[in-house]
């Protein structure tokens, strides 16, 4: 089965951009398991609150890139090139995606356009797979700071190895993201610009 070609708690970059490479699996795959990791960890299970929205398109954007990817005959854009990728919620991404800062009193809002960083990603060929949950507003929310990654859009972000853990952090979603593999790389932001695996 797919689900025994990787392992998702600590497949790198390059394991997930070999398997694509040869075409071991595609990116709507690698998607789809991610997608159930999510599901089993993130919002049942141990519920860690890690990520707050998931793309709706990225099934339709993985689908793309595969087709894509044979047409090049794999001469890949990049490294990142169908990979999913998550992303802190205060990053903006246009179109179905919200861009909230966990709160919401920006629920539908919309942005004018992508992020740079966004775009840059996008172009790279990654696939931005969803959301994720930080301390509101980045712990600007008030002088009297709540405990870190929670949000009032995601509640409390969990910690994936101890109960009732300090995530320690406004980018909490992002780091445990990546630590208990609902992806592999998850963007943050300040001067925790990225998370990568391994």
């Amino acid at each position: 089965s797919i689900d025994s070609r990787l392992n998702l708690l600590t497949a790198t970059i390059l394991e997930l951009q070999e398997a694509l490479s040869s075409y071991e699996i595609t990116s709507r795959e690698l998607v789809q398991l991610y997608l159930g990791r999510i599901d089993k960890v993130n919002h049942k299970g141990p519920e860690l609150n890690a990520v707050i929205e998931i793309n709706p398109d990225a099934l339709r954007i993985a689908e793309q890139l595969d087709k894509e990817r044979r047409k090049r005959n794999d001469k890949s854009r990049s490294l990142l090139y169908g990979i999913p990728i998550l992303v802190k919620d205060n990053i903006a991404t246009y179109g179905k995606m919200n861009t909230t800062a966990g709160s919401f009193a920006l629920l539908g809002s919309k942005v004018p356009r992508d992020a740079t960083i966004i775009d840059l990603l996008i172009r790279a060929g990654a696939i931005i797979l969803g959301k994720t949950n930080l301390s509101e507003w980045a712990n600007f929310r008030s002088y009297n700071v709540t405990r870190n990654g929670w949000s009032a859009r995601g509640n409390i972000t969990r910690s994936a190895y101890v109960e009732d853990g300090e995530t320690s952090g406004s980018s909490s979603g992002s780091a445990v993201a990546v630590s208990i593999g609902l992806c592999s790389v998850a963007l943050g932001e300040n001067i925790d610009l990225c998370y990568i695996s391994n």
